[in-house]
């Protein structure tokens, strides 16, 4: 409150109400609040947490809009979430923003855009563990198309097999992937209309030394409004 007070003590100093260029004054300093007010309604999509929080976490923010937000939200404290730490990771949330603009682009909902999902991370900067495989491997992404809540995307995610696992961590291999970023975006001129891209992986800095007995691969599924479909297929 005493930082919004002290930017409006600021902007009536430097934009006079009255003289000759009151009225131009006026219309630049409303222009400038507006810019303000715009600036603080996103800053929550951009803040994520900056550390493991213990799940359930009611408020948790991860993601490049509301919707991404919710579903989010939605994951992390589903009932059935296996996991009992998550953080949100900037840098996954700007890979999804990446991969929803992507396949909006090109009017389809893939994986394999530019390469694996295990090698758009690794192309981005980020250190998988030694066992995630490469080439064709996916064992962090989860994508679907055709949604329009966060809800809707959500119950179309869990009847997947394979995203529920994922997503869920349902599996040893995929409880320890504690690392989370969603992306959303709407494109009426589209075919599918919404995109939805979710990250969630362990990053080789945090140590484990676990040894899996199964390690998975989510392969080429996705899920459409239509339902899982195999990439390939009609979608």
């Amino acid at each position: 409150m005493k930082r919004k007070n002290e930017e409006a003590k600021l902007l009536s100093l430097i934009l006079p109400k009255k003289g000759r260029f009151g009225g131009l004054f006026l219309c630049i300093k409303t222009t400038v609040l507006l810019l303000l007010s715009w600036l603080v309604s996103i800053s929550a999509y951009a803040t994520p947490q900056p550390t493991l929080v213990e799940l359930p976490y009611s408020t948790f923010t991860c993601g490049n809009s509301k919707q991404a937000i919710n579903l989010a939200n939605l994951i992390v404290n589903d009932e059935n979430q296996q996991r009992t730490h998550i953080r949100c990771n900037p840098t996954l949330v700007a890979i999804a923003e990446e991969k929803v603009n992507d396949m909006a682009q090109r009017g389809f909902v893939s994986h394999f855009l530019g390469g694996s999902p295990n090698t758009r991370l690794r192309n981005a900067g980020l250190t998988l563990p030694s066992y995630y495989g490469s080439a064709m491997s996916n064992q962090v992404e989860a994508l679907a198309g055709g949604y329009s809540t966060a809800k809707k995307v959500w119950h179309g995610l869990k009847s997947s097999y394979s995203h529920k696992q994922h997503l869920l961590g349902e599996i040893p291999f995929y409880v320890e992937q504690n690392e989370i970023g969603v992306a959303f975006i709407k494109d009426i001129k589209t075919p599918h209309v919404e995109y939805w891209a979710i990250y969630i992986t362990k990053l080789n800095s945090q140590t484990n030394s676990t040894l899996f007995t199964e390690i998975p691969d989510k392969g080429l599924g996705i899920v459409t409004e239509g339902g899982e479909i195999t990439e390939g297929g009609d979608n």
